[in-house]
């Protein structure tokens, strides 16, 4: 029987945090192990998860703030299962997700990825479908009723094209995954560079959207924020697209390889961000986020 690890870095909402633990809890397939990696200092958290006392659920609390990608790294490195999930600490779980995709897994056995099927909610729960959410599955997204299995450059470029992909609620093949992890020199694009990793490797992805078992949470960017309209998380995003683009040439996946230097997806996002930042005076930010969005793709070898 395949055994799953619910991996949660935790950062951040103690009341998120806590819907997200209990919707693993509630899980009508009840094997299964929860591992939380507390990359904060809430004084309350520890006792909290202490009076659960469910034997499932192992609690860490890290000695020092590590990060996004660090933790998420070590979540890898701790995760033991056949089968991994590494959610958002402000997700919900669907309580059938895990009979779901445990069912997918013996109707394909040795799938490296699973996609399941997904609704976006916002910060207080609603269900909600945003531009980028729309894009994502109109434009980006292939086009799916039921099942499919997509592998190879053929999802390579889909991905790289636009990533459509909903991270958090994906399981991950546990041998696969700790024998890539995520890069290091990435800490926003590290998710899609993981994607692209396996299927280098000769990892599939089965996507499901025969069911919705999984919430992910989209908070609206404030306007508040300073740094969301700087532009400069695209800066990462470009190199890596640069090369990517050059991995995927060497491989002879050569649409693969125009997929990632137009980036059309990130180019898109980019764009929706530019009314943001001039409205906040961000000078800079709509500089950068215009050179992104609009700068030619390096040429290749086509």
């Amino acid at each position: 029987m395949v055994t799953w690890d619910f991996m949660l870095p935790y950062y951040g909402d103690v009341q998120l945090m806590q819907g997200a633990v209990r919707s693993v809890l509630a899980q009508t397939d009840p094997d299964f192990r929860l591992v939380v990696i507390d990359d904060g200092q809430e004084p309350d958290v520890p006792g909290w998860f202490a009076e659960l006392g469910d034997e499932r659920v192992h609690y860490i609390r890290n000695e020092r703030n590590l990060g996004i990608t660090e933790n998420f790294r070590k979540c890898v490195r701790l995760s033991e299962a056949d089968y991994v999930v590494i959610m958002g600490c402000d997700d919900v779980l669907h309580p059938h997700y895990l009979e779901t995709v445990r069912g997918l897994v013996r109707a394909q056995p040795g799938i490296g990825m699973i996609q399941p099927g997904v609704e976006v909610v916002d910060g207080e729960g609603a269900v909600v479908a945003g531009l980028v959410d729309k894009a994502k599955r109109k434009v980006y997204a292939p086009q799916v009723n039921g099942r499919r299995t997509m592998a190879g450059e053929e999802l390579a470029v889909s991905v790289l094209r636009g990533n459509w992909l909903y991270f958090p609620s994906i399981s991950w093949r546990g041998e696969a995954l700790r024998k890539v992890g995520f890069r290091p020199e990435y800490s926003v694009i590290q998710d899609l560079a993981l994607v692209v990793d396996l299927l280098e490797l000769g990892e599939a992805m089965l996507i499901d959207n025969s069911a919705t078992v999984f919430q992910y949470r989209r908070h609206a960017v404030s306007e508040s924020s300073v740094q969301a309209f700087t532009g400069t998380r695209f800066t990462e995003a470009a190199r890596y697209f640069h090369a990517v683009a050059g991995r995927m040439d060497a491989r002879g996946w050569r649409k693969a390889a125009r997929a990632a230097r137009f980036h059309s997806g990130s180019r898109l996002h980019a764009i929706t961000m530019m009314p943001g930042a001039l409205r906040r005076g961000q000078r800079a930010g709509v500089r950068n986020l215009a050179r992104h969005a609009f700068t030619p793709g390096v040429r290749g070898q086509d």
